[in-house]
This record gives C-alpha cells, sequence and structure tokens, in this order.
C-alpha cells in the first residue's frame, strides 16, 4: 500500500506534468500524443524521485522534455517577425515621400 507521501508526491508531479501538456494542447497537438507525452514525463518524474539511480540521464531528458514544449518552431518564430514565405507577397514599391531640396526640380516619377 502506499504512503500518503507517494501519492502527494505523484500527483505533484502529475500538477508539474500539466503546465507543458496544456502548451502542447494550446498549440493544436491531438490528445493522444499529449496523453502519450504526459505519461512519460510523469513516469521519468516518479522515477527519478523514487529512486535518483539515474539521475545523471534522467534530470536534463527531463529538462528537454519539461522546456520543449514552450520553444517555438522555426516557421512560427518567422511569421511573428514578418519575415520569409509568411511576408506579404508583391508589396508595390516604396514611394519617396520626402520633400525636395530647394533648388532641385521634383522628379514626375517619384523615384530618387
Amino acid at each position: 500500500m502506499p504512503t500518503p507521501a507517494i501519492i502527494a508526491l505523484a500527483l505533484v508531479i502529475g500538477l508539474i506534468v500539466l503546465v507543458p501538456a496544456r502548451r502542447l494542447r494550446a498549440s493544436g497537438l491531438g490528445p493522444a500524443a499529449i496523453g502519450a507525452y504526459a505519461l512519460v514525463l510523469w513516469v521519468l518524474g516518479m522515477m527519478l524521485a523514487l529512486r535518483p539511480v539515474a539521475s545523471r540521464i534522467l534530470v536534463p531528458v527531463l529538462i528537454l522534455l519539461y522546456v520543449a514544449p514552450f520553444i517555438p518552431a522555426p516557421d512560427v518564430i518567422r511569421r511573428v517577425l514578418g519575415r520569409g514565405r509568411g511576408s506579404v507577397p508583391d508589396r508595390p514599391p516604396m514611394k519617396n515621400v520626402t520633400p525636395p531640396e530647394a533648388g532641385i526640380p521634383p522628379d514626375p516619377h517619384g523615384t530618387p
């Protein structure tokens, strides 16, 4: 029979696992993949909490698995910054709106 401390530990680790799982849900990942991710993360966390024998391997893996959902993909970064293929297509050339200097006639085509 598990002790109340182990049950409390399992619940706390489960709540911690829900934070990146919620981020994956917001990004549109399917429920099966989110469930598998949360289960793997919870099992690895419980293994580390109960038997810290392989902590040299588990800690970096857990950190990577926990932080990965918060790192945006390169296409998302390009879309947010407005660069690359996601920018406005076929934009007309920029119009020169600088007032002409004194003594120089303005260009009728609007180019410098």
